[in-house]
């Protein structure tokens, strides 16, 4: 960064933020299966939608393939954070490949609702980006049943059989406030319209929104530390915006916009739960060099969720 040195500014940084428990229990799998079993380890996609992350992992030896074709037969492959359709494990058991699944106990919870609904003969809408890979793995699970839906004028267009058996799911990395407008959307057209047993949005998304929800009106600017196919990251930049904060997603300190903070006296940092907190303090000692910084952590919410991991890594 360049120009004039400003005065002393206040940097808040959101709590929480950076990983939530899936994330951590992605990579600790990756990691684990390189110190048990050695080097090549596969990974069916990136384990979580963070460049950095995915590089690190690369240099220890993962190897990241978009299809399990580029798997060697009786290799030892690692399931996404996001989640695959069951046809995915199916290919992998038919070619012999050794598979451990990472993918996030949410994730699969969503499955597990997608297959009860179907198999009681509901129309289930889904509520997400049709291009995310978990959206993918969920209708997988159904895709006879499943329709897509991405935004509520969408919801105007959805037919049912029978509009007392209408079901709705989401995908977890969403905005809370932009699913509800679907949801009401959807139960305008069907009053019997019934939903998961427990929220899909997970508690890392919606936590990490109400943070930022919560520092954009003390904030000039907000800078969410993610990569750009990073869901929650994209979606907290929204959620900055619609609070009335200019907010800007940036991959780690060397995206930093001069112009955009060179005036901000108190500047928000946050991070999508797929980007490590190193990234975090790098944005951070980034604005100080520029110029005399207060740094004062925020924390708005506390989490202390822990996942198992799965019996091949343990």
């Amino acid at each position: 960064m360049t120009g004039d040195r400003p005065g002393r500014r206040t940097v808040l940084l959101a709590g929480p933020r950076s990983f939530c428990a899936g994330v951590e229990r992605a990579i600790d799998i990756v990691e684990r299966a390189l110190d048990r079993y050695g080097a090549p380890v596969y990974v069916r996609r990136q384990i979580v939608h963070n460049t950095h992350v995915v590089r690190d992992l690369e240099a220890r030896g993962a190897r990241f393939v978009d299809e399990l074709d580029a798997v060697p037969d009786g290799a030892l492959v690692v399931i996404a954070a996001h989640g695959v359709a069951p046809e995915v494990h199916e290919e992998a058991h038919a070619r012999g490949l050794r598979v451990i699944d990472a993918t996030c106990p949410l994730v699969a919870k969503v499955h597990a609702e997608a297959r009860r609904f179907a198999r009681d003969g509901y129309r289930i809408v889904l509520v997400g980006h049709l291009d995310h890979e978990e959206v993918q793995g969920t209708v997988g699970e159904a895709p006879e049943a499943i329709e897509v839906v991405e935004e509520a004028g969408a919801a105007e267009q959805v037919q049912a059989a029978d509009p007392e058996r209408v079901a709705y799911l989401t995908q977890t990395t969403l905005a809370v406030d932009e699913v509800q407008e679907v949801v009401d959307a959807l139960r305008a057209r069907f009053p019997a319209l019934t939903g998961p047993r427990a929220d899909d949005i997970c508690y890392a998304t919606q936590n990490r929104q109400e943070a930022v929800r919560t520092l954009a009106a003390e904030c000039d600017v907000m800078l969410v530390v993610g990569s750009r196919n990073s869901s929650n990251s994209n979606r907290l930049v929204e959620v900055a915006e619609r609070f009335g904060c200019t907010a800007r997603l940036v991959e780690d300190a060397s995206e930093l916009d001069d112009a955009l903070v060179r005036d901000a006296s108190t500047i928000g940092i946050t991070a999508g739960a797929s980007a490590p907190e190193s990234l975090v303090q790098g944005v951070v000692d980034a604005l100080a060099a520029f110029g005399p910084v207060d740094v004062v952590e925020r924390d708005v919410v506390q989490e202390s969720m822990r996942f198992t991991l799965p019996v091949e890594v343990r």
